[in-house]
């Protein structure tokens, strides 16, 4: 005791205190001492200073171990579930110790290719697996690409959540969808709030997005401090005016970060991100050139900044607003009553009594921006909508920009509506739309306010990948500091290393009306097989006892050919299943699975030598 009072009353200097070579030896003897009877003790070196990870020179404190030496001691691991190489279903899983977290449980929408399906979800069983080590998931925004999955999540797991006031509201709507709402154990946490849980300790970081409450977080641990934007952009002039915290964000960088995880969705694109003000100066022009007539305008449900402006210059120009689409209408109920939203009294009405006033005093918001079958604005381009009947008053608005992927609906649906004789504004004809996420000079500015030693890019498809960490280069981190990771990755970090570590489970959930990951591989092959090629179905009735053939064989097709103009086809496969039952008797082959093998092989033969096509075949025995 009285030793470590001596080392704390030492002044701190940059050089060493003489030592008498009897006191030297006194020491080592003591050392020595303590190593040989298995004692394990941290013997402080005599340096009176060491270098923060900001560079700075502070005095060392003697009795603890520094934060430097901590962070090179326990790694932190970071695994991703969703979100690198594709645009949705956002899903990071950290651990540092036994303790883990979870940021983000998105979903993404089905490809055309994806037959049936109605959205995917990640594979979260890694998570289930370690359901005792999670301590919570952090939601950085309302968006469904990162709050999609949480319902599934929360059924398997009971775990506590973490976001923003908006955030949670919109996924108590979710989870009272699902029946999860009364058990869920869901957390507000403001803008610059703290939580601590296990090693952890997280803090909530605004940003701007193009939903209100959107967070960057900053996890910290024994390894050191690790930001993940979430998806942002610099907006200095918000709906909201809330402008991103970069004072913060400057603050840590000055601290010390470990590693930035930052969004790279626009990394391929230069300058800034334009002020989502842009598109309220755009309504205003728009709204004054639709004079007499009804005005339509899809967007994203989400994207309650945009509402917002579109109320504002509704009540401008003395226009009722009604709004077409569930999804819609759920997010700016949620809105209004939360306060992110202002709804002056008197100017939403409902769907049901837009036909109360004249074209030119009625704006309806709807969905369907990025063409969805089924979508309001679809359902209306395609004269299936009960309500709304597109004709040539009307002014449709589509204030979006395609997902890529989309070009093809959104065009089909722009076309309908044009037949219809509206008049259509879309894509970049006027600046009907801005996007949420940063541009190449924002993420420069992140990078550069961070200050991180490690970098790695997420949130977007290869090529945004690798062109973000091209950005990271230029902005001076080193090219070995740098990894691009994949979904099912894990990525292991210390103060000295950064690495690739043992990879997890990963992948795609399919979920189909109510089944959720019934639907699989083999399923999604056999939808596939069917869309392309049809099925060709052989059915006969054998006798229990004999095994002989008492009727059929039948061929029946459905999706492969036109029955009346293919009888000859018919007829010829009827007689080859005849043929292969004959010589399945003559040889004594009694085993049902060896007879649908040789039957299916058979028939697939001759049908692909007559049509090259390559029907699913499905033999069916049924013993009487």
């Amino acid at each position: 005791m009285a030793n470590s009072k001596q080392k704390q009353n030492r002044p701190s200097s940059q050089s060493k205190p003489s030592q008498s070579a009897a006191l030297n030896k006194a020491k080592y003897s003591k050392q020595q001492s303590a190593i040989k009877k298995g004692q394990k003790k941290l013997y402080q070196s005599d340096r009176k200073t060491h270098k923060s990870t900001a560079g700075k020179t502070v005095p060392s404190q003697r009795g603890r171990r520094s934060y430097a030496n901590k962070k090179s001691e326990t790694p932190i691991r970071i695994s991703f579930l969703g979100g690198l190489n594709e645009v949705g279903k956002n899903m990071t899983l950290y651990e540092c110790g036994s303790d883990m977290i979870l940021v983000d449980c998105g979903l993404e929408f089905p490809d055309p290719e994806m037959l049936g399906v109605d959205i995917v979800i990640p594979d979260f069983s890694y998570a289930v697996a370690n359901a005792d080590k999670i301590k919570g998931i952090f939601i950085t925004h309302g968006h469904e690409d990162h709050i999609g999955g949480l319902a599934y999540l929360l059924n398997e797991i009971n775990i506590p959540v973490y976001s923003t006031r908006l955030t949670i509201g919109l996924i108590e709507g979710k989870l009272k969808e699902h029946g999860l709402l009364d058990k869920a154990k869901l957390n507000v946490v403001n803008p610059g709030g703290k939580v601590s849980v296990g090693c952890f300790e997280v803090e909530f970081i605004h940003v701007n997005h193009s939903i209100p409450d959107a967070v960057a977080l900053a996890i910290k641990s024994p390894a050191g401090v690790v930001i993940q934007t979430g998806d942002f952009k610099i907006d200095t002039t918000p709906i909201d005016g809330g402008v991103i915290d970069m004072a913060r964000l400057a603050q840590l960088g000055n601290e010390g970060v470990l590693c930035l995880l930052s969004d790279s969705t626009n990394a391929g694109k230069p300058g800034f991100t334009q002020s989502e003000r842009t598109v309220g100066g755009t309504f205003e022009t728009l709204f004054a050139k639709a004079k007499g007539k009804r005005l339509i305008v899809a967007t994203f449900a989400s994207n309650i900044h945009r509402v917002q402006q579109i109320i504002n210059a509704a009540e401008t120009y003395g226009r009722k607003v009604a709004l077409s689409g569930r999804s819609l209408e759920n997010v700016v109920s949620i809105a209004a009553q939360l306060g992110y939203l202002n709804v002056p009294e008197g100017v939403l009405v409902g769907i049901d009594s837009i036909h109360r006033y004249p074209s030119e005093e009625m704006v309806v918001v709807t969905t369907g921006s990025q063409g969805e079958p089924m979508s309001a604005l679809y359902r209306m381009a395609f004269s299936e909508h009960r309500k709304v009947e597109i004709g040539p008053d009307d002014y449709v608005i589509i204030s979006a920009q395609p997902i890529p992927g989309n070009e093809k609906m959104v065009g089909r649906v722009v076309d309908e509506l044009l037949k219809q004789g509206a008049e259509v504004v879309y894509e970049r004809m006027y600046d009907v739309h801005v996007s949420g996420h940063a541009c190449q000079e924002e993420l420069k500015i992140m990078m550069g306010l961070t200050k991180p030693k490690y970098f790695i890019p997420v949130h977007g498809e290869q090529k945004h990948l690798r062109k973000h960490a091209s950005l990271a280069v230029s902005m001076g981190i080193e090219p070995g500091n740098i990894i691009i990771a994949d979904n099912g990755k894990s990525v292991s970090l210390t103060n000295s290393k950064i690495a690739f570590a043992q990879d997890v489970p990963s992948g795609m959930v399919f979920v189909d009306g109510s089944g959720v990951g019934d639907v699989g591989s083999v399923v999604m092959r056999d939808r596939t097989k069917l869309a392309e090629d049809g099925i060709v179905i052989i059915a006969l009735s054998v006798e229990r006892e004999t095994c002989t053939v008492i009727s059929g064989p039948e061929v029946i097709t459905r999706g492969f050919v036109y029955v009346r103009e293919s009888e000859q086809l018919i007829d010829e496969t009827r007689r080859l299943c005849e043929n292969v039952l004959g010589d399945c008797m003559y040889e004594g082959v009694s085993d049902y699975a060896a007879i649908k093998g040789r039957l299916r092989e058979a028939v697939l033969k001759q049908i692909y030598s007559k049509t090259k096509r390559s029907p699913m075949i499905l033999p069916i025995i049924m013993e009487v």
